[in-house]
């Protein structure tokens, strides 16, 4: 799988590993690439930009914007964001950026999408229960997003269990 890339679209670029998602609100950006400074960040915006610069995986931050959002009321809810912005602007700036989030996942060929998860995994020890990852999925995707990502992931999946099955034959 190494070298192969899978576009989603003509023309897209499959973006690096290493950028955090660029959130715009207002007249300004929540989250940024990492290397890239702008003297004019508000507190908000430096706040999201290290909270997921924290997170080393795509997948992981995908897991960990899913776990923002209230399942009875489907609003987000960070409590420093929502300090800063108020619980209206944070939930709308964290959605956002799971929607950004997602579809960055979804624009990665099916080998990035393994390696990060492959990275993911190692971070929290091992598989989990997959069933819960349907969650990760932003409650504005659309049903072709959603179901490009159940495939790549039970894709995915299969590619794990197989890894596992060879692991446990070898002698």
């Amino acid at each position: 799988m190494q070298g192969q890339s899978r576009h989603r679209m003509p023309g897209t670029v499959t973006p690096p590993i290493s950028l955090v998602p660029r959130i715009l609100i207002g007249d300004h950006f929540l989250a940024e690439p990492i290397a890239k400074s702008q003297p004019q960040r508000t507190p908000a915006a430096d706040v999201w930009r290290k909270t997921l610069s924290q997170i080393p995986t795509l997948f992981g931050r995908l897991a960990f914007l899913a776990s923002l959002r209230d399942p009875r009321s489907g609003r987000y809810r960070h409590d420093v964001l929502t300090s800063l912005l108020g619980p209206d602007d944070g939930d709308r700036a964290i959605s956002r950026s799971h929607q950004q989030l997602f579809a960055e996942w979804l624009a990665y060929s099916l080998s990035d999408q393994k390696q990060d998860l492959d990275e993911y995994l190692r971070t929290v020890g091992g598989p989990r229960n997959f069933r819960h990852y349907h969650d990760l999925i932003p409650a504005t995707a659309r049903e072709v997003e959603r179901r490009l990502y159940l495939a790549d992931l039970e894709t995915l999946m299969d590619l794990l269990r197989y890894e596992q099955d060879a692991a446990l034959s070898r002698p």
